[in-house]
């Protein structure tokens, strides 16, 4: 049985000449605040803020793209420390519960993503659903930070997950 083309998946195209030319254009174009999404490796994030981009989001597209890439969390710190603090830096991988987001602030997040867990409290319930998400990802979040003994956000680095000495071997960048 052969299946029509509306049922086939979507075909992926990529821009092969796709370059940093693009977002200058699109600098030229717009007024708005540009995020670029996708961003996992030191260099790109900082051609990036030499480019104009406002924020990025480190994510590796839920390994959709390439699924043996290294996970957003490990990529985290290389981009974090590479901008600086010149831009925002927000992740986006897998986030769950709130420990899923001090780790991620801890490795230097500004921000964090959390589009499954919100999908699942609307499915579920709508808006009530939604805010009961955030709600427990707020106390789950505040809870961890006690039991590090972290007194806020703020103070939060890398060394609250692991030791000094144990920093390079969880992963490469960190």
């Amino acid at each position: 049985m052969r299946t029509s083309e509306t049922e086939r998946p979507r075909r992926i195209e990529f821009k092969p000449d796709l370059d940093w030319g693009d977002i200058d254009w699109l600098r030229s174009v717009t007024r708005l605040p540009l995020i670029l999404k996708g961003v996992t490796h030191p260099e790109d994030a900082r051609l990036a803020v030499a480019h104009g981009v406002h924020a990025l989001i480190v994510s590796n597209h839920g390994g959709r793209q390439l699924d043996t890439t290294a996970p957003s969390l490990a990529l985290l710190p290389g981009v974090a420390r590479a901008v600086k603090g010149d831009v925002p830096v927000i992740f986006d991988g897998g986030v769950r519960r709130g420990t899923d987001v001090l780790k991620a602030l801890a490795l230097g997040a500004d921000a964090v993503g959390v589009g499954r867990p919100v999908l699942w409290g609307l499915a579920a319930a709508g808006q009530d659903g939604v805010s009961a998400v955030l709600q427990l990802l707020r106390a789950e979040l505040l809870e961890a930070l006690l039991l590090c003994g972290c007194g806020s956000l703020m103070a939060l680095d890398e060394g609250f997950l692991f030791p000094e000495s144990e920093r390079s071997s969880w992963c490469g960048t960190c």
